[in-house]
């Protein structure tokens, strides 16, 4: 059996390295044009490099989006950016034969498309770069696979909506060296392969340029046309009203059949998700791929431990999707579209001085005296104390309610550099 890359999303420099040290094979990010999660932070240029150098040095490849659905005037700035991207961190002005092998490092490993016209201006402009063809391309058959693999496509990732069955007999259609790419975990989009016409059609905002304002977790009536501002509730079995909310897709319980199928690459959604959420999906679910790498029994007598694990990251109940057959009314959620959250982010440790303390970017209110949980990426979540906090005048802190603060926190037991501090809500919070 071949064993497949844990791919994981990252929305900053910040989440890149924590994706990294916690377990994934490779990354996807976005840059700042043609990525359709243009809400997200993404990367500049510059962090490009650097969060691309750092993922190399730790053996970690680095993908990035552009698959927006191109508009002609989006043609011409495309092939700037491939081109931009394809000399990521060389020196202005030097030959190709002048760049050290540390500068080219910092050149993405592939690109994610899912429009025609954007990869024929990427194959024009960087002939040489492995492309993947995105979800949003509606790949939902072999012949398809075929297609872009003749195009010089070296991945395609599968439709949300084909089930493992259909996926391998793609696998037993195409070629050995083709790589298939699916999502396993994270939320789910109503709409066919995510191509989504209602924000545009709501707010002028185009999910497939993107720019989605996610109204398919909107509260919805219907109106009669002769009874304006008369609503009326829309019902499912007088559940609820939030008639377009899917659960999130999770199959941490079944990696033996998503290796059966032969998917090479397990992709988690969440470009928009914190470098919490990273971390909880990234070390539960390299965790299950290694165990049950090393056996199918020590997978199933850690089963518990996985669904534990995924269940501390924000989620919306979860669900298999497609991948046994056409989901029914079980897979949505009628009566809510927020999210279930039962641990705060405070921050990771960027590094540890000589004193013992961390030095966090803090992300959420905590005071001296709280106890906290060190979650480090071999798996082993460590409760600790916070004993003192100091800012960066050396000034003592009883607590730090000011976000994105840099701090020196001492605690009980010494974190490593990259740990991720997080504390379980209480009822009040």
């Amino acid at each position: 059996m071949k064993k497949p890359e844990l791919l994981i999303p990252a929305s900053s420099l910040e989440v890149l390295k924590v994706a990294v040290i916690f377990g994934a094979d490779a990354v996807y990010i976005g840059g700042e044009a043609f990525g359709l999660r243009a809400k997200a932070k993404n990367f500049s240029k510059e962090e490009m490099a650097e969060g691309i150098r750092f993922a190399h040095a730790h053996g970690v490849k680095v993908y990035v989006t552009a698959n927006v659905l191109a508009h002609n005037v989006d043609l011409e700035g495309a092939a700037e950016y491939f081109k931009e991207l394809k000399n990521l961190g060389k020196t202005p002005g030097a030959k190709e034969s002048a760049i050290s092998d540390a500068t080219a490092s910092a050149v993405p490993d592939a690109l994610i498309i899912s429009d025609p016209g954007m990869f024929s201006i990427a194959r024009e402009v960087w002939p040489e770069v492995e492309i993947h063809i995105s979800t949003q391309a509606n790949n939902t058959n072999w012949r398809t696979y075929q297609f872009w693999w003749q195009q010089g496509a070296k991945r395609v990732v599968s439709a949300r909506e084909l089930s493992l069955k259909e996926i391998k007999e793609i696998r037993s259609h195409i070629p050995q060296e083709m790589e298939i790419e699916s999502f396993i975990h994270g939320a789910m989009c109503i709409s066919y392969s995510g191509r989504c016409l209602l924000s545009n059609y709501f707010t002028g905002r185009d999910a497939n340029q993107g720019a989605c304002t996610h109204p398919c977790r909107w509260k919805y009536a219907v109106v009669e046309e002769k009874r304006p501002g008369e609503y009326l509730p829309v019902y499912e079995n007088e559940r609820g009203t939030y008639i377009f909310n899917s659960k999130d897709l999770c199959m941490i319980e079944y990696i033996p059949e998503i290796v059966d199928a032969g998917i090479d690459s397990l992709k988690i959604e969440g470009r928009m998700k914190t470098a919490l959420y990273v971390a909880t999906v990234a070390r539960t679910y390299r965790k299950a791929i290694d165990d049950y790498f090393e056996s199918e029994e020590k997978y199933r007598a850690n089963m518990l431990w996985y669904q534990e694990e995924i269940s501390k990251c924000t989620y919306r109940q979860f669900t298999t999707g497609f991948y046994f057959g056409k989901p029914d009314e079980n897979t949505q959620i009628y009566d809510s579209n927020t999210y279930i959250n039962e641990y705060i982010y405070l921050g990771y440790v960027e590094a540890v001085n000589e004193k013992g303390e961390a030095c966090i970017t803090q992300r959420n209110k905590f005071s001296v005296g709280d106890a906290i949980e060190i979650m480090q990426p071999d798996g082993k979540n460590i409760m600790t104390e916070v004993e003192a906090i100091t800012n960066e005048e050396g000034e003592a802190m009883e607590s730090c309610p000011h976000p994105q603060q840099k701090l020196l926190i001492k605690l009980t037991r010494e974190p490593k550099p990259y740990d991720v501090l997080r504390v379980k809500k209480t009822e009040e919070a």
